[in-house]
């Protein structure tokens, strides 16, 4: 179920509902408010930002949707996939879905991130299968008087990068093991 990548064990597949894997590497799984276990509802911009999920710096065990032995990775551990001196990245489609393979150079071992896209304020899907948004476990406070973000992997045809988003949008979420 899992793969080794520059030192990481990854699942092969996305989370779908809560502690559950989807099927298939390239289906692209729920995507998930910040620091919440539960994919069937969406909170609107101001109920989030008024709950605790928006509060906590880390994502909280209790509210991690991952499957039992799995967790969202840490920013570091998202970031392993960056090192293009270890893991090479690819842009590709895989069943007709596009997204981000990454390959350890040293082992051959990869792992297919479908570009899923992300679930904005207002509840509107966008950025299907141009862009991949996957959370890490940590907050990344840009504004605390405005609204709080966390870090995520980034990517799209031109690669893959570093970066931080609104927790209150959906994403999708790739585990590590425990």
């Amino acid at each position: 179920m899992g793969v080794i990548i520059n030192g990481v064990k990854w699942a092969t597949r996305n989370i779908g509902f809560t502690g559950k894997f989807v099927s298939n590497s390239e289906n692209y799984g729920e995507l998930y408010q910040w620091n919440t276990n539960n994919s069937d509802y969406f909170l609107s911009e101001e109920v989030y930002y008024k709950s605790d999920f928006s509060t906590a710096t880390t994502w909280l065990p209790a509210n991690d949707p991952s499957p039992r032995g799995w967790r969202v990775p840490t920013d570091k551990e998202l970031k392993t996939l960056l090192n293009t001196a270890k893991v090479k990245q690819e842009w590709t489609s895989l069943n007709d879905v596009f997204g981000m393979r990454f390959t350890d150079i040293a082992t051959g071992n990869s792992i297919f991130l479908p570009a899923a896209g992300y679930i904005d304020y207002h509840g509107s899907l966008t950025g299907v299968d141009f862009t991949g948004y996957y959370w890490s476990n940590i907050e990344a406070v840009i504004d605390p008087i405005y609204l709080s973000n966390a870090y995520l992997l980034i990517f799209n045809r031109s690669g893959a990068n570093w970066g931080n988003f609104p927790k209150g949008c959906g994403m999708a979420i790739r585990s590590v093991a425990e």
